[in-house]
């Protein structure tokens, strides 16, 4: 078990010491080393340090808190299924992101992005409440309308924008990497330190509200509160991970059962490998996004490309589990 965690800990830094190697200009890996350590041209410096270097860094931070993201909905909600994407935050702030791109550029674009996700999530739970509670189908359902008429709610405001303004909008939903900054790191720290750090300190009592409403209040947890709290925070962490690089899916839902299927399902410890995980897996999938011929591709397209086969996976593999409410 040791050996596993340590091998999921030091996943996002081989995948990013493997991105910082790959890409159209070519460098050796000694000369990749000198650069960061001081050495090396100013061209080949620049295309590392302010290229590289931050995309890789972005990369990890979006693919950890996508991931921890996942994990903590699908404990709070009792739901292997549950994601960001899936229960329509990521749709939600996305909207919030296009009206303040298209619409509003006076609108700050995290506090939109925040925005959206909540309405999204709170929709969402209302929803699945006229079935008579949060039970696990009536959840996956109510994401799935909530996301199509955010996504419908989004082509209003991509028919109604200026061409221009359109064409940043479409690039921005597909989810790149390609122009991130070190402003972009700098903006997305913030978010993950803001919205993962109440995760982190309170990831004992997903294990108990993992068990059942019930279970956790004789444990003496405050069910209404704690999930309030958690979900907030996942969805502040998605709202400004989302603001800086577009939609991203199914990385909330890959990264956390991979790392489930091999360490257990203790949120003590599934949290912080979660995030290592879901670094490591959006890291690998962004190098292959820009690896692949001579575009560079929306990450978004790698992600939903493996995502779809995994959820058809974990459907035949926990079906009785997962679709009984």
């Amino acid at each position: 078990m040791k050996t596993r965690t340590a091998i999921i800990l030091a996943s996002p830094i081989l995948a990013g010491a493997v991105a910082l190697f790959v890409g159209a200009y070519g460098l050796t890996p000694a000369a990749v080393l000198r650069i960061l350590a001081g050495a090396g041209d100013a061209e080949a410096r620049s295309v590392i340090l302010d290229i590289r270097l931050p995309r890789v860094l972005l990369a990890g931070l979006t693919g950890g808190a996508l991931a921890v993201s996942g994990v903590t909905l699908q404990g709070v909600f009792r739901n292997p299924l549950i994601d960001s994407y899936l229960l329509g935050i990521s749709a939600g702030a996305a909207l919030g992101c296009a009206v303040s791109i298209g619409l509003f550029p006076w609108l700050p674009l995290q506090a939109s992005a925040f925005a959206g996700g909540c309405g999204a999530a709170a929709f969402t739970a209302l929803i699945a409440r006229t079935q008579g509670g949060l039970n696990r189908l009536a959840l996956v359902l109510s994401g799935v309308v909530v996301t199509a008429l955010f996504t419908a709610l989004l082509s209003i405001v991509k028919l109604v924008v200026e061409p221009m303004k359109l064409q940043s909008v479409v690039f921005w939903l597909m989810g790149s990497f390609s122009m991130a900054t070190w402003q972009h790191v700098r903006i997305t720290g913030v978010g993950v330190l803001a919205g993962l750090a109440p995760i982190f300190l309170m990831r004992w009592r997903l294990n108990a509200l993992s068990m059942g409403d019930e279970e956790a209040t004789a444990l003496g947890v405050n069910v209404a509160r704690e999930r309030l709290v958690l979900v907030a925070a996942s969805t502040l962490a998605v709202a400004l991970a989302v603001s800086t690089c577009g939609i991203v899916g199914w990385v909330g839902l890959m990264a956390p059962h991979l790392v489930r299927m091999t360490v257990g399902p203790d949120h003590q410890r599934l949290v912080p490998l979660s995030f290592a995980g879901g670094a490591a897996l959006l890291v690998a999938a962004d190098t292959v996004a820009r690896s692949l011929g001579n575009m560079d591709l929306p990450v978004g397209i790698i992600t939903a490309v493996a995502g779809a086969p995994f959820f058809i996976y974990l459907m035949k593999r926990k079906g009785a589990e997962v679709w009984q409410g």
